[in-house]
């Protein structure tokens, strides 16, 4: 198979999925296409059982497209500018310090929660795994899916304050999540890495990442508004996320965070003062296109992984199944801590430790960051944990998450993410 008729064929199956969802399913698109696209990789995988695809077949397309790196150095990017257009920095301000504990200090807590609830799972499970590779699982699953959460909460119609707490941390733990997986990563592969290294080394990425991202924006900013051509416009966009991730890589500073804060500087500055009201339908609307794609493409790329992987083995189904609930708790007291603090000198919701921890869906970046790993023992039981994860967050999580919002009075009980009657 050449490389455009892979292409062909993954773009084939992403837009069976979306259409399925159009026409069937309807669903909040975000929610509808990362549930087609695992459902369409259980197809891949069924299908593999069932000898109707080879599994050399499907080793060969792995060997040929190298999931990680591209995953990790040319998707990922896209996916957080664009999860980072529509936050509102007005709002964001005002709730600061409720999204930076919840990014920042949750996402820390549930790193080291979930490696310790896995790496005890899996001793008790039998083989054991690493400190290290259970500490990069926790990194890995603990960001949550801004694009996933925003979609549900829009259609929910929940209070705007709650809204863009969620969706802010949602926002901002996919960068944490990203650099904390990246310097365990290194510690797990032999650098040898103190307190303080470890301290300087998060500090460069994280600020040295968010400079940078705001200097592309301020840049793509200037550039936006010495023209008003939609068609440009659109692409200085796409030039400043795919320049702006390489070059940050290239200056050893976190992409991912560089690429979330230029797309905060283009999704207010840059819509509001630099753009059209047709430039901004049309940048929304190429952005929004983009995100629904990758997800569906990255949902059928682990489905291709997963064929792969042995599930034969009675304690790593088990440890599948049980990962979930350990998953869940790590969520619930990583999220509990920063709420009971932040509650001695701000409000919170109402149910805002349950909202947050049924809340926060896994999606793409895990998939991606999972299927970056080297491949090994710990990146077969890796990849096979986060598809478990990933699995029950969009399908039982993401498709509940409405009629809990509803049932904790936070959300417009007309508002509903079922199934509509077509023709109606």
């Amino acid at each position: 198979m050449s490389g455009f008729e892979l292409v062909a064929l993954i773009i084939g199956l992403a837009a069976g999925v979306a259409y399925v969802n159009a026409k069937v399913l309807r669903l909040p698109s975000a929610i509808g296409m990362m549930a087609m696209g695992l459902l369409g990789s259980f197809v891949v995988v069924g299908l593999n059982r069932l000898g109707v695809v080879s599994s050399d077949w499907v080793e060969g397309l792995i060997a040929r497209v190298d999931f990680g790196n591209v995953l990790m150095h040319e998707l990922l990017g896209l996916m957080l500018f664009a999860g980072a257009l529509h936050i509102d920095l007005a709002e964001l301000s005002a709730n600061k310090w409720s999204v930076a504990a919840l990014a920042l200090g949750g996402t820390l807590i549930s790193t080291v929660l979930v490696g310790a609830g896995t790496y005890g799972l899996m001793f008790l499970l039998g083989p054991g795994i690493s400190w290290g590779d259970a500490l990069l699982f926790g990194a890995l699953i603990s960001p949550t899916d801004p694009i996933a959460v925003l979609g549900i909460l829009k259609s929910a119609k929940v209070p705007s304050e709650l809204s863009l707490q969620i969706g802010g941390e949602s926002l901002f733990n996919d960068g944490v999540g990203v650099v904390l997986f990246l310097i365990i990563a290194a510690a797990s592969n032999g650098a040898n890495l103190g307190a303080g290294q470890v301290a300087a080394l998060f500090a460069r990425e994280a600020l040295g990442g968010g400079l940078f991202g705001f200097l592309v924006g301020y840049l793509g900013f200037r550039l936006l508004r010495s023209i008003d051509d939609y068609s440009v416009e659109v692409l200085i966009t796409l030039a400043m996320v795919v320049g702006g991730y390489a070059t940050a890589e290239r200056l050893h500073v976190s992409a991912p965070i560089a690429a979330v804060v230029a797309g905060l500087v283009t999704g207010n500055q840059g819509r509001r003062l630099a753009m059209s009201d047709q430039t901004r339908e049309h940048v929304d609307m190429f952005w929004r296109l983009i995100d629904e794609i990758l997800n569906a493409v990255l949902f059928l790329m682990l489905g291709f992984e997963a064929t792969r992987l042995r599930w034969n083995s009675p304690h790593v189904v088990l440890a599948a199944v049980l990962v979930v609930p350990v998953v869940l708790l790590s969520r619930f007291l990583s999220v509990a801590a920063p709420v009971a603090t932040l509650r001695l000198g701000r409000g919170f919701a109402p149910h805002a430790v349950k909202i947050l921890t049924w809340g926060g869906l896994r999606g793409g970046i895990s998939v991606a960051l999972a299927l970056s790993l080297p491949q090994s023992e710990a990146h077969d039981l890796t990849v096979l944990l986060t598809y478990s994860v990933v699995a029950f967050s969009v399908l039982v999580q993401g498709l509940s998450l409405s009629r809990l919002l509803r049932h904790l009075g936070q959300g417009d009980r007309s508002a509903t993410t079922a199934p509509a009657v077509p023709g109606s």
